[in-house]
């Protein structure tokens, strides 16, 4: 018998897609929240909300259960999920853990255990080893990949190529491992070349049957991290299928596992050999592909499995129907290194032709504690072709106005010609960059009709009878704007009554553009073609967005008494947060000479580090950058005066 009321502790599109099935199965959910997220999308989709000081605040969630009648707790990943002790708390309260035994989250969470428990069941695994310290140090089988014990997602995980860069790597894995995981444990394992990440979904019930759902190829990764997975791999024979298949069940039954896990396996692209990565005691990322294939609820069969249901079909009655794709939408900037970004989401579309599991809303605030993954677009089709042309489409249909996003880097991934030949590996990503984020920021049609958005602005709240140059009813005077973006700084001028007369001029030179407004957004026709843009603005901040892109620009009016000039230049020795975060490392004291290239500040946010370093060499003569402080994305961290200074 499935459960009355269930206790989703998680936030964002997991929670909320979990809400989605028990809403289905006519179940009641209970949200948690700390105070931050009390108006998130997942408090409002839940049929109950509970506030918490945290969402590892083991104490807190059971008693929110506990407070709420919820019989049962799923803790859809990350955060609890992988927690033998919250599993164990669960039970010592009566709750029932919609995941498997305690016992084997322990065996498999910690990776140096679970290589010896499936090498012992017979599963292939890749060569490596483990702590003390000066094993690791020792290493010297290079190319290497050093990974925390106790993590998963990619975070904390260093490819290291020569002794050189040993150290540091080392040094940096377990500060990160520490912070996300809460222990340093590390593991090195031999890095294979040109590698296919491919993993096994593997469901088991309390009866002793254990069965497979197929495979989900995850190569196309950054920093070690997925962001575009699809169900079926196209590298997979049905034979290595079979036995990759066979594998994944023999390491879930060593474990005595129970629900639905991952085994992931690293695949050698050239000779088709597999061996066992980690396997992964939760449901995954990217589990709708292959609940779109297979036509399953993973998280209805979790949570029958949970209430001590067998599975209702076995391995025989499994089929895959079709492809699917899926791709994370991230806050974060291709262009500057994937760094995160964070703001507040001021206009929100999202496509109603695929699947969507999303935790925004709009007027929600994306900030630097959580991770930095928005939502994840999902595309099915009858064959791989048609899955990846849909899910380009659909990411074309998103919009996410106020947030920096990943979505132009997805399109030109999913579209780029070795993914749709399927020729992938885990390195693709970083080889192809330079393809997938051009190097030229300028926005394009004459600054995506930079004058047409100031036009827009007009009739919206800028007070005309304000404006100081020289504005008269039914005047013809010219009203002068500096637009300031990514691309740089331009000059607009506007004359004219707002809409389709206006006349506009582009640092000096005319601009033939007509705008109109077009339901919720502009159409702006420049050189004949006709161009539909979503817009917003903020106070000064001005966005617009058109097939997935969107472009942020601040807006002063000439003569403004904020006008100033732009910010400081990179030779000006002030080193700036790249991103909203906290600072965890300070390399330096004021008064020590330092070169260019120098590290002084490492800034971590959403679980990945960045290292700042000095712009010229000269004397570090400011430090405001303190361990422990947040920061704003390009809040002053440090100030070097060049030695020419």
């Amino acid at each position: 018998m499935l459960f009355d009321r269930v206790l989703i502790a998680n936030r964002g599109e997991i929670a909320v897609r979990i809400a989605r099935t028990l809403r289905a199965l006519g179940v009641e959910s209970v949200a948690v929240h700390t105070p931050s997220d009390a108006g998130a999308r997942h408090v409002r989709d839940a049929d109950l909300a509970v506030q918490i000081p945290g969402y590892l605040d083991i104490e807190a969630v059971v008693a929110a259960a506990l407070e709420t009648g919820a019989q049962a707790v799923h803790p859809g990943y990350g955060f609890l999920a992988e927690n033998a002790a919250f599993a164990r708390r669960c039970a010592q309260a009566g709750l029932v853990f919609a995941g498997p035994p305690p016992e084997a989250i322990d065996a498999m969470g910690d990776k140096i255990r679970a290589k010896a428990t499936v090498s012992a069941a017979g599963v292939p695994v890749v060569p490596g080893g483990a702590e003390p310290a000066d094993a690791l140090e020792e290493w010297r089988d290079f190319p290497a990949l050093i990974k925390p014990s106790a993590g998963g997602g990619g975070k904390g995980m260093m490819l290291v190529r020569s002794a050189a860069e040993l150290p540091d790597a080392l040094e940096s894995a377990r500060r990160t491992a520490r912070a996300a995981f809460g222990d340093g444990t590390l593991l090195i394992e031999r890095y294979v070349e040109s590698p296919r990440h491919i993993e096994i979904q593997v469901l088991a019930d309390g009866h002793g049957n254990v069965v497979h759902l197929g495979e989900r190829e995850c190569s196309l990764q950054r920093r070690h991290q997925k962001i575009v997975e699809e169900a079926p791999s196209p590298f997979l024979t049905p034979e290595t299928r079979a036995a990759m298949g066979a594998a994944a069940v023999e390491a879930a039954r060593a474990v005595g596992y129970v629900g639905a896990g991952t085994v992931e396996f690293i695949v050698d692209g050239s000779t088709g050999a597999y061996h066992f990565m980690e396997m992964n005691t939760r449901l995954q990322v990217e589990h709708p592909v292959t609940e779109l294939v297979t036509g399953l609820d993973l998280v209805e069969l979790q949570l029958r499995a949970a209430a001590g249901e067998p599975l209702p079909f076995t391995q025989d009655d499994v089929r895959l129907d079709g492809h699917a794709v899926e791709a994370r939408v991230y806050a974060e900037d291709p262009a500057r290194g994937f760094l995160p970004t964070g703001g507040r989401v001021l206009l929100l579309r999202e496509p109603g032709s695929v699947r969507v599991d999303s935790g925004l809303v709009e007027g929600g605030v994306v900030g630097s504690e959580f991770d930095p993954m928005l939502s994840k677009v999902v595309a099915w089709g009858p064959d791989r072709a048609a899955a990846l042309r849909a899910l380009d489409r659909a990411l074309a249909r998103t919009a996410v106005l106020g947030v920096v996003t990943n979505i132009p880097f997805l399109r030109a991934l999913v579209t780029h010609p070795a993914v749709a030949a399927g020729e992938l590996d885990t390195g693709l990503v970083e080889r192809v960059l330079p393809e997938l984020v051009p190097a030229d920021a300028a926005p394009p049609d004459d600054v995506l009709a930079a004058a047409a958005l100031v036009v827009h602005t007009l009739p919206q709240g800028d007070d005309p009878w304000q404006v100081t140059d020289g504005w008269r009813v039914g005047g013809r005077a010219w009203t002068t704007w500096r637009l300031e973006s990514r691309a740089g700084v331009h000059a607009v001028e506007v004359r004219g009554l707002p809409e389709e007369s206006a006349e506009v001029r582009l640092d000096g030179q005319a601009v033939p553009a007509r705008v109109r407004r077009d339901g919720s957004g502009l159409a702006v026709t420049l050189a004949g073609r006709t161009q539909h843009y979503l817009h917003v603005r903020q106070g000064d901040a001005l966005w617009l967005g058109r097939d997935g892109e969107a472009w942020s620009f601040t807006r002063h009016l000439i003569g403004d008494p904020g006008d100033r000039a732009g910010a400081a230049g990179a030779g000006d020795g002030v080193v700036r947060s790249p991103m909203p975060g906290t600072v965890m490392v300070v390399k330096a004291q004021v008064g020590d000479r330092v070169n260019a290239g120098q590290p002084l500040v490492v800034v971590e946010a959403m679980k990945m580090e960045h290292t700042v370093t000095a712009p010229c060499d000269g004397v570090l003569s400011e430090l405001p950058a303190q361990p422990g402080r947040p920061v704003d994305m390009d809040a002053v961290l440090a100030v070097v005066t060049a030695e020419e200074m």
